[in-house]
């Protein structure tokens, strides 16, 4: 379909029907000798393949081949009159077929009574099935075609693409008449409904074709696309040769490279998929993706992965064909279909003008006379929020002249004026970069970005390549803006209307992972050439400084919130000093939300917002009260002791029982705590008297609080093996733990709380479900001598396809007296209770523990200590500490 200057000649060394038919002539059954040809075709056409044969020769190749073969079927079965042919329809009608492609098939029949050649018929498909060929077939007569075609839209779209394979030339001639858009569907109809099963199509794959894992036949920028304009054009023009297309104007000759190279590339992915799995396979799965790479001959370098190379390319094909299918498709409708309609002009320069609700260039040469309008274009649409968008003509016009922007058209200041105008305009600003983006012009601009551009990490962590990252994260920043955005991210919402210059947040996000696949840090190279980009556009040293600083640091924040404890006065101490003051903590809390948002959809929960929020508030607090002037250990404690004493006392606690009950905790324990969580526990512990069984407190989030976890706190004799017993009896209820705190009082009592989220990554809340957990829990944690097994769920299936190493980072938190651990494994069912029990046969002590889930792996920190208390000092006891968890977790 649409091949630009090619042209399939018929090769005989694939397929030698005389030999065939001399051997069906020598056999006494003909499955064999067709069985044996169908092997050998295959065979022949997967050699050229792995040899790198023109991928266009082995797709035809293969249609004709099997033209051949179904010919010499059809001639063996006896057919009563010319009243029947052989169609060959959809894929296989033009002429395409993958290893293992349907062959789909029309016994067209002239008239409705089908009685002459119902046993022909089903003889022929039993043939055709006994021989091993994957069929799609119907059997209609004329007036069926007519009538199924009227009222399905993919039922005419099929039969658009016909060929008669064998039988009458005349009954596919009498059909199309019946077909014809004077008689049903008329190209306005048929786009419209063909527009509409696009968008449908490309909702299901979220409207991107950026996906871990993408079918290369569905998702936007696939296949379907790029036939969806064929079929367009098929149906106004009447034909799919390349120069009648062009010369009616649907798209001009570079357009058509483009598409056909796009179409070569996926072709060969798709045969490649095919030939590997021994199936019709159109999803390109982690599987398949370093297998395909291998095969088309990429290796690894220090820089990037054979199969990040292979997946850039790949996504830099579907992203040219999105685009293209989304500017063709629209030229069509504004152009073709809708040209004669009158709509209302505006004027805005001399340069533009706005019609029927989109932007247009007032004549072709705006780009060529003007190159500024390059960029101007995109100010004016966030200038003029009720523009919708671009006209098709000009978007073909940018494509066409973007070539413009080269180093000249970059130093030079009025350009420069340009987009930092649009950086600091009140509209839209990341959808216009995003349209930047679509349009090829971003990356000409910024060509550090342009490098970004497809660029593919291959876990499960980062789902979308680095530009669609970027971008999404640019979206996150304009919802802050949005009046919604106080419900969903309060703190967000609010800091975003008090930033001093709101297009630094803007460089900041284009630049954050700009570095990314160029070796070495890519914070350090994205704050590099940050500063090169404030340099060339007149940014002030100070801003230069706050912009290099926040690209450097823009992980700071969610590792400090995720890694640190951050309830420790030291280590807020410590961000504190790195943040220096509230304008650079506000800048970082803000890029920091929308990056952990834009990076994975499943990534972002309550129980990270809250840490987030309390680690700003906390140094917020800290930077106020002046880094001179910290807020020491023994005064936080008095503090909490202080207001939760208050607390207590109002709601009728027995003052002397609460100070005997703290007198066995701690002051590690007043640290830990916020005063709210110590009136609840401290109310359990009293409620719960004498009994012998476990204490189970468990919490939801209120309701008008949006962030937060779940929390279970548990209260019991102190045991071996408590840590992977809970983390067991948690796996068991469906339960991801996400924060422990670990605590005995000083008579060998649990003060133990854990925040929980359920598979969605959400906080429990259902009151029913709440008290399921208690009692499962109380259970399970009754007799130590009964603790559960490691629970054993099914690995999923996309985990099995990553090998992430096993690391182990041991060292010391001489503040707190304890060692920190710093675990990343790959991601497992019942990994904590198998750390827990690792744990127990190294008579190691739990403190607390901070766990993060990251795509195929987790990163998670431990704080230890021996079982006397101590910190774990001894270099022998750390070996073996760490060599135990590498055997055990990285199996």
């Amino acid at each position: 379909m649409l091949l630009h200057h090619y042209r399939f000649t018929p090769d005989a060394t694939l397929f030698d029907e005389a030999t065939l038919r001399a051997e069906l002539d020598g056999s006494r059954s003909p499955i064999a000798p067709f069985k044996a040809a169908l092997r050998e075709i295959q065979a022949r056409l997967d050699a050229r393949f792995r040899d790198g044969a023109d991928i266009r020769d082995l797709i035809h190749g293969r249609a004709w081949c099997l033209d051949r073969l179904l010919q010499v079927a059809w001639s063996r079965h006896p057919w009563p009159d010319d009243g029947i042919a052989l169609l060959a329809v959809g894929g296989y009608g033009r002429g395409e077929l993958h290893p293992h492609s349907d062959i789909d098939l029309l016994l067209l029949l002239e008239h409705d009574d089908d009685t002459p050649y119902r046993e022909p018929l089903t003889d022929f498909i039993t043939f055709l099935w006994d021989i091993g060929l994957e069929i799609g077939h119907s059997v209609r007569s004329l007036n069926d075609c007519r009538r199924e075609a009227e009222a399905d839209v993919t039922v005419i779209t099929n039969l658009l693409e016909t060929r008669t394979l064998a039988g009458s030339e005349r009954l596919r001639d009498a059909m199309r008449k019946r077909l014809a858009t004077d008689q049903l569907w008329p190209a306005d109809r048929f786009f419209e409904a063909k527009w509409q099963e696009q968008i449908t199509r490309h909702y299901r794959y979220n409207n991107s074709e950026y996906h871990l894992e993408p079918n290369i036949k569905s998702s936007p920028g696939g296949l379907r696309d790029i036939q969806m304009i064929g079929w367009v054009a098929k149906r106004h023009f009447g034909t799919l040769r390349y120069e009648d297309v062009v010369d009616n104007g649907f798209m001009n000759d570079a357009e058509l490279r483009i598409l056909s190279q796009g179409q070569a590339f996926l072709w060969q992915v798709r045969y490649a998929l095919h030939m590997l799995t021994g199936r019709a396979e159109d999803r390109l799965l982690f599987d398949h993706q370093r297998a395909i790479a291998e095969l088309f001959g990429y290796r690894d370098t220090p820089e990037r992965l054979a199969v990040e190379q292979f997946m850039k390319r790949y996504y830099r094909h579907v992203t040219a064909l999105a685009g293209l299918n989304d500017m063709l498709l629209q030229h069509f409708d504004e152009v073709i279909l809708r040209g004669d309609e009158r709509l209302e002009t505006t004027p805005l320069n001399d340069r533009f003008e706005i019609k029927g609700g989109y932007i247009q260039a007032r004549h072709p040469r705006v780009f060529r006379q003007r190159p500024a309008a390059l960029l101007e274009l995109f100010l004016l649409m966030a200038q003029h929020p009720e523009i919708e968008g671009v006209r098709a003509e000009t978007i073909r016009l940018i494509r066409d002249n973007r070539h413009r922007i080269d180093d000249l058209f970059r130093d030079d200041v009025r350009h420069q004026s340009l987009f930092m105008e649009l950086l600091r305009s009140s509209g839209n600003v990341a959808r216009q970069l995003r349209r930047m983006n679509r349009y090829g012009v971003l990356g000409k601009y910024l060509p550090e970005f342009g490098q970004a551009v497809g660029l593919m990490q291959h876990d499960l962590f980062h789902i979308y390549t680095v530009d669609a990252h970027t971008l999404r994260l640019l979206k996150f920043i304009q919802r802050f803006r949005e009046p919604e955005a106080r419900e969903a991210f309060p703190v967000a919402a609010t800091l975003i209307h008090q930033l001093p210059k709101l297009e630094l947040l803007w460089i900041a996000g284009l630049y954050h992972d700009i570095g990314k696949g160029r070796g070495g840090n890519h914070s350090i190279i994205g704050a590099r050439d940050v500063e090169g980009f404030a340099e060339r556009h007149g940014l002030s040293p100070r801003d230069t400084r706050l912009l290099s600083w926040l690209i450097e640091h823009h992980l700071l924040m969610s590792k400090t919130a995720q890694k640190r404890d951050i309830t420790d006065p030291d280590v807020i101490r410590d961000f504190a000093r790195q943040v220096r003051d509230e304008v650079h903590l506000d800048y970082l809390y803000v890029l920091t939300v929308a990056d952990i948002n834009a990076t994975n959809p499943s990534l972002w929960n309550g129980w990270r917002a809250s840490l987030l929020r309390q680690l700003h508030a906390e140094t917020k607090r800290a930077l106020r009260r002046g880094l001179e002037n910290p807020l020491d250990r023994d005064e936080w404690v008095r503090e909490t002791r202080e207001e939760a004493r208050s607390l207590l006392t109002s709601v009728g606690a027995d003052p002397a029982r609460v100070e005997r009950l703290w007198e066995s905790l701690g002051e590690d324990y007043f640290l830990q705590y916020a005063p709210s969580e110590i009136v609840w526990q401290t109310q359990g512990i009293l409620g719960h008297g004498d009994s012998q069984l476990p204490l189970i407190l468990v919490s939801a989030p209120t309701e008008d609080m949006a962030e937060g976890g779940t929390k279970v706190f548990i209260h019991t004799r102190s045991v071996d093996d408590l840590f992977a017993a809970t983390a067991a009896a948690m796996e068991q209820l469906g339960l991801s733990i996400h924060d422990a705190r670990i605590a005995t009082s000083s008579n060998d009592w649990t003060l133990n709380t854990f925040i929980v989220l359920d598979d969605d990554g959400e906080a429990i809340r259902d009151r029913d479900r709440i008290e399921t957990i208690r009692r499962h829990l109380v259970e399970e944690l009754d007799d130590p001598d009964d603790y559960p097994l490691i629970v054993t769920r099914h690995t999923p299936r996309q985990l099995k396809h990553f090998k992430v190493p096993t690391q182990v980072l041991i060292e010391q938190d001489p503040a707190n007296e304890r060692t920190l651990l710093e675990l990343t494994a790959p991601d497992r069912p019942g990994l904590l209770a198998r750390v827990g029990r690792i744990f127990m046969e190294q008579d190691i002590a739990l403190s607390a523990a901070k766990i993060a889930t990251l795509g195929e792996r987790v990163e998670d920190v431990f704080f230890i200590t021996t079982k006397g208390g101590e910190p774990l000092t001894d270099p022998e006891r750390q070996q073996q500490l760490r060599e135990r968890l590498i055997e055990v977790l990285g199996v």
